[in-house]
Formats: structure tokens, sequence, C-alpha cells
């Protein structure tokens, strides 16, 4: 399957930024962080399964992979009143706030398969202490971002050149 192939599922998206919230206590701190989060469960899961959980159009942007639909889909869920956002003066001035993703519902696990929850639960276990900065700096090192020009769209094939461990799955 290639990028061009791979099916973008609006609801599947939604669902699982409300079930990485939820798994971080509820709200999950930072934008990158999420984008990154989002784009391992999907790439990790293509790696292991050729296809991946939610389809979307990863881009490469100088902070790492970035899913094109993330914008619209937090303003659906906020709209729906599903999530909340926002931003957190942690650093001080001169520094971005940290935008901040409070999940206002309990996610709809029944549009995932058992598989994808697993490998959900498998990303957000090995990359949960991580900070945004530190996963786009472990995007930056991955053949999927390295193999990609800067601003284009990030092939889903390129993952099998991670040669990603799962064992634990």
């Amino acid at each position: 399957m290639s990028l061009n192939q791979a099916k973008y599922n609006s609801k599947k998206f939604k669902e699982l930024v409300l079930y990485v919230a939820q798994q971080f206590g509820g709200e999950i701190r930072g934008k990158k962080r999420l984008a990154k989060l989002l784009y391992f469960v999907d790439f990790d899961f293509f790696e292991k399964y050729e296809k991946p959980v939610t389809g979307s159009v990863y881009r490469a942007l100088p902070m790492g992979p970035f899913p094109v639909e993330f914008p619209e889909a937090i303003r659906e869920l906020e709209s729906d009143g599903s999530l909340s956002t926002r931003a957190d003066q942690e650093w001080g001035e001169g520094y971005e706030p940290t935008v901040v993703y409070q999940a206002k519902r309990e996610p709809d696990l029944s549009v995932f398969s058992k598989d994808e929850v697993a490998m959900v639960d498998r990303v957000i276990g090995k990359y949960r202490n991580l900070t945004g900065t530190e996963l786009e700096t472990l995007s930056h090192s991955q053949a999927p971002f390295v193999g990609t020009k800067p601003g284009e769209d990030i092939a889903y094939e390129l993952s099998f050149y991670r040669e990603t461990d799962f064992n634990d799955v």
C-alpha cells in the first residue's frame, strides 16, 4: 500500500487524539509531542502490518513529521465539545506557550482493532517520558524523515527501513 492508497480516517484520527490524551491522565502537553506520538503510531503500525492506523498524510516539516489533517481534526474535536485546548506559558517571556489538549469525553475505542490499540499502548509506553523536542530529534533520525525532502509528504513505505523491534507487541 503506497501513501497515495492509504485512506485517511477522520474518525480514527480524532479518537486517537482523545485516547492519547486519556493515556496521559486526560491531557497531553505540547502540539509537537502529540503530533510525533501520532506519527509513531501510524508508522510503527505500518511497519508491522503494512497499513496505517489513521491514514493521515505526514509532511516533513522543520520540527519533524506533522499530520496535515491535525489542525482540522483539532478544530472539529473542539467544536463538538470532545476536546479543549489552552496555552500555558510555562517557560516565560520569549518562549511560545505550550498547547495543552484536554479530552472532554472518553475515546470510542470500538473504531480500533485489538492490534491498533496494542500499538498505541506500546508507543505511549515507549515514549511517554520524552519531551516534544526529544521526539522531534528521534523522528529526525529515522528513515521516513531523512528520506523525504523538506515540505514533502512522507511515504509510509519508508518505515520499512527503520528495523523497529516489535517483540513487545
